[in-house]
């Protein structure tokens, strides 16, 4: 693509997902959420998903693939990628997201949804031999994602809560 055009930004809402060619910007925002972005160098095709939990759970029936969860957003993506002609395995993958939304909230011992979404991404990629080339994960707050599918860059800022302790009950309450 000319240098000279500009690129169609597209901003990702959870559970949407999209294959793209290099004549697009990919852009997210997110919380606990988490989004795999993949790219084809050689073609300069990439996808981005912004997924909410990790799976369904249970059988799946005859449903759509649904993209507000991970194994199904990523299922997806790879059938899309497979129908441009674009081998899965030959991406770079890249993982985001993932935050603690509510770090006055957490217990001891529990795993928390960001966590779990971030290890089911890295897992999911794993199992279909994606390697992941980068990745910016957990921690508190959110992250603002843009992803130049005609380089293959992602730019990631984590915004972080600020802390402010409340006296009434004696707890620590994050605020943005």
């Amino acid at each position: 693509m000319p240098c000279d055009q500009p690129l169609i930004d597209v901003f990702l809402q959870p559970g949407d997902l999209l294959v793209a060619d290099a004549g697009y910007q990919l852009r997210t925002i997110l919380g606990s959420c988490v989004s795999i972005t993949l790219w084809h160098p050689p073609t300069r095709i990439g996808a981005m998903s912004h997924f909410l939990l990790p799976t369904r759970g249970g059988p799946r029936r005859k449903q759509a693939l649904d993209g507000r969860y991970g194994d199904e957003a990523l299922q997806s993506i790879l059938h899309q990628l497979k129908q441009a002609g674009v081998a899965p395995a030959q991406c770079q993958g890249k993982i985001f997201g993932g935050g603690n939304m509510f770090p006055g909230q957490f217990r001891a011992g529990a795993i928390n949804v960001g966590q779990r979404n971030g290890e089911a991404a890295r897992s999911l990629l794993r199992e279909h031999g994606i390697a992941i080339s980068s990745e910016s994960l957990f921690g508190f707050g959110h992250r603002q994602l843009i992803f130049d599918v005609s380089n293959g860059d992602v730019w990631s800022h984590q915004v972080k809560p600020s802390l402010r302790e409340v006296e009434a009950e004696g707890t620590l309450r994050w605020q943005e």
